[in-house]
């Protein structure tokens, strides 16, 4: 409820209500015809500047499409010139292209040449390679071979056997010597060199003792190694006392025999650490001999054997000589009778000569029938004489 003078308004009836708000709506349409009067003045003043910045502006409109339109002359002119520098970079780019797939193509080529020469030859490498893997395996059976022959015995015996074997016939004449000859004791020599007497016949032994020698590289400890040295020096004691109880035969063979070691390590080894060994087989008269040292040796042998063989032949030679001596001095005799006769022959001839200019002279004068100058002054007529 509003009191107003003596009018007491009541804001919960609607027409009141809607009284109030009818004149509240008037007082505001009011004050906006008002408002908007000011603002009509204040737009008249305002409006002159701008209707003067606006011919202005249409002014610098105008110029600016003047200078639109110079400009679309010139970017048609741009336009064209960039077509026709678009047309050349084509041309160019598209001779560029052209080269350079060419030349593309030609390296393309002889990249692919040199790629089909170089799978050629990596074909062939690999060929050889294979060549050399298969050797290599078969190289390998032949070690796997040679390790099963090192770790039987009596296979590794006859090794030593043929590998001193190989050695003998290169060194000597196919005469000089005999493998497996059986001795007057019955025991039998791995090889027998037929040297003269003296020294007379020689034994070479080729069943070298390597078990010790294996036992001695394979010890792990101090106690391994002092073992195995002392079996090693055992078995070639044992076996230095054998050869020569069996190939040292007086008036047999020669007074002292070869031990034949298939291998330069074993060699070096009994020579290094085993000295007394070698002392020891000098005063049996057994020598120990490597591949390299065997060689040596039978060279050594094989010259002896030429020098006797030569020596054997010396008789002959000197018969010979003596026949030769013989030969000389009868084709001297006959020399010098061939000589007499050539001698005796030359003065023939001369007196033939002789003989014939005077029978040429003779001719000739009777031909000129000069007989007065053909008979001699004191010369008798002989008488015709008929028959």
């Amino acid at each position: 409820m509003i009191q107003i003078g003596e009018i007491s308004l009541n804001l919960q009836d609607p027409l009141v209500l809607g009284g109030l708000c009818a004149g509240a709506f008037a007082l505001l349409v009011l004050w906006l015809l008002v408002m908007a009067l000011r603002m009509a003045g204040r737009s008249a003043q305002i409006m002159e500047p701008m209707g003067r910045q606006l011919s202005g502006l249409g002014q610098r409109v105008d110029g600016i499409a003047q200078h639109q339109h110079q400009l679309t002359g010139g970017l048609i002119q741009v336009t064209d010139a960039q077509t026709r520098t678009q047309a050349q970079m084509m041309e160019t780019m598209e001779r560029r292209l052209e080269e350079v797939t060419k030349s593309m193509g030609d390296t393309l080529h002889g990249t692919a040449t040199r790629t089909a020469r170089s799978l050629g030859e990596l074909q062939t490498r690999l060929e050889t390679i294979d060549k050399a893997q298969a050797n290599i395996e078969k190289l390998s059976g032949n070690v796997l071979g040679l390790q099963d022959i090192l770790s039987n015995k009596q296979a590794r015996g006859a090794f030593g056997e043929i590998q001193m074997g190989d050695i003998v016939r290169k060194a000597l004449p196919p005469d000089a010597y005999t493998f497996q000859a059986t001795l007057s004791n019955g025991k039998r020599a791995d090889c027998l060199i037929h040297l003269p007497d003296p020294p007379g016949p020689l034994v070479i032994d080729s069943k070298f003792p390597l078990e010790p020698y294996e036992s001695l590289i394979n010890a792990n400890s101090d106690a391994e190694v002092t073992a195995a040295r002392r079996e090693m020096r055992a078995a070639i004691r044992a076996h230095i006392k054998a050869i020569s109880e069996k190939y040292i035969l007086h008036g047999e063979t020669a007074d002292g025999a070869l031990m034949f070691v298939p291998s330069e390590a074993v060699y070096s080894e009994l020579h290094a650490s085993f000295p007394d060994l070698v002392r020891e087989g000098f005063s049996a008269r057994v020598w120990l001999v490597s591949p390299t040292t065997c060689m040596a040796t039978l060279n050594t042998l094989r010259a002896v054997l030429k020098d006797v063989r030569m020596r054997e032949q010396a008789g002959i030679i000197r018969r010979e000589l003596a026949y030769l001596y013989a030969d000389v001095e009868r084709l001297s005799g006959r020399v010098d009778n061939l000589d007499k006769h050539f001698n005796q022959a030359i003065k023939d001839v001369g007196e033939i000569k002789i003989s014939a200019d005077k029978i040429g002279r003779r001719a000739r004068k009777m031909d000129d029938f000069d007989f007065e100058e053909t008979v001699p002054e004191k010369a008798a007529l002989l008488p015709l004489v008929s028959r």
